[in-house]
């Protein structure tokens, strides 16, 4: 097959996104597949071919309701005059899928729409777009959900769209049964025993770095190390974040309070709160070393805002690695998909964004910590869940079967 995969951002830029499609995309090229993904223009992408995957840059970026910032009409001309046997366009209100929208009916072979959550859907801005996608769900061959039961299918199931499928997300069985020599614990100078707590993501402000610094400033636990792996804490938020996280550890909390010895007390929770700001670590890892260092983690702990579908739930149970969530996306059914793992109590605002109550959090967090027979049991289940049904190769497998089923009904 010729298949097209439309996405933002692809390698090498690296997010939840970014992994999706190619997982799947090297996949299906390693199949002996035609693959391509069309994506935004990367001055450090120094390939068009990337492990088997082709790749068309276009210099786009926004989405139609913010504006598309440079020329479409290339990407346009590409998608009409291009023979592919199956598009698939992955997420919505972002440019690459957004200019495919209104000339749906132009573009030859079978369409595929996977929208991944819909996060603009309570936005009074995007209430415009999402009358119009009611009508352009239907033009597609088929609409891929991530989740049974997330606001995007919900959306698809109460305007009458008929063609739905569910394909969920999932991690690399042939990443996460290699083993890399990178020592962790070596590479911080912890001892063996110290426990690790691990939060993956880009710095986004909606991932819950802050949050999850605050659950684990505020739990009852000792000799643990917290560890955020990503690769935007140069800049922007995550500059300030790491900024903010340096100043606490250089802050001297004896000398500046002068609290005297008489205040034993507070003396005493000031100097465990310092003990666990020095194990506070903030990495950029190449994906070998996040795999390892996944691996050699203790609890996946993702107090983050906004998600369709997190990959790392899935990435954090291939490594044996119990995790504790917002009620984020569809967390609460990998929760029950894997047994691998938990909620964190949460309140959702009117925006729709989770929020992790931390005390109650904190408090989950050291029951669990503390529970070493439940942790076992989330580490075997997590784990012989992904393995039978949630690996990429599976995964890709379901999206060449229904590319070929697609072509298939386009013969008879």
């Amino acid at each position: 097959m010729k298949i097209l995969h439309t996405v933002e951002s692809y390698l090498p830029e690296k997010n939840g996104m970014s992994e999706v499609v190619r997982q799947i995309s090297e996949n299906l090229a390693m199949a002996g597949h035609d693959v391509t993904v069309a994506t935004s223009y990367l001055h450090s992408r120094q390939s068009d071919i990337i492990n088997g995957v082709k790749i068309k840059s276009f210099k786009l970026s926004g989405n139609s309701v913010c504006g598309i910032i440079g020329d479409p009409f290339e990407y346009m001309f590409f998608l009409k005059n291009s023979n592919f046997d199956v598009i698939t366009n992955f997420a919505a209100q972002q440019w690459a899928t957004d200019l495919c929208l209104n000339i749906l009916s132009e573009l030859k072979g079978k369409k595929v729409f996977v929208p991944t959550g819909f996060s603009g859907l309570l936005n009074p801005s995007y209430s415009s777009y999402f009358q119009k996608m009611k009508y352009w769900m239907k033009q597609y061959d088929m609409n891929v959900f991530l989740s049974n039961d997330f606001r995007d299918i919900n959306f698809a199931e109460e305007n009458g769209i008929k063609e739905c499928r569910v394909i969920p997300n999932g991690a690399s069985r042939s990443e996460f049964k290699e083993k890399d020599s990178f020592k962790l614990r070596n590479h911080l100078n912890l001892s063996e025993s110290c426990k690790v707590i691990l939060h993956v993501g880009s710095y986004t402000g909606f991932k819950g770095h802050e949050q999850a610094l605050r659950i684990f400033l505020r739990s009852r636990i000792s000799n643990v190390a917290l560890i955020f792996v990503g690769d935007t804490f140069e800049r922007g938020g995550g500059y300030r974040f790491v900024e903010k996280v340096h100043w606490f550890k250089d802050f001297s909390f004896q000398k500046k309070l002068n609290f005297g010895s008489g205040r034993t007390l507070i003396n005493y929770f000031i100097h465990r709160l310092s003990n666990k700001l020095n194990k506070v670590f903030i990495l950029n890892l190449d994906r070998q070393k996040l795999i390892a260092t996944y691996q050699q983690s203790d609890f996946f702990l993702f107090p983050s805002m906004i998600e369709c579908s997190p990959i790392v739930l899935f990435e954090a149970i291939a490594s044996k690695t119990p995790f504790l969530v917002t009620n984020v996306g569809n967390a609460r059914e990998i929760v029950e998909w894997t047994n691998g793992g938990k909620l964190l109590p949460t309140k959702v605002d009117k925006n729709g964004l989770s929020h992790a109550k931390i005390n109650e959090s904190a408090k989950s967090l050291s029951s669990l910590f503390n529970d070493p027979l439940e942790i076992s049991k989330m580490q075997e289940n997590g784990y012989s869940s992904w393995l039978n049904h949630f690996t990429w190769e599976e995964i890709a497998l379901k999206y060449e079967q229904m590319y070929n089923e697609l072509l298939t009904l386009n013969s008879i």
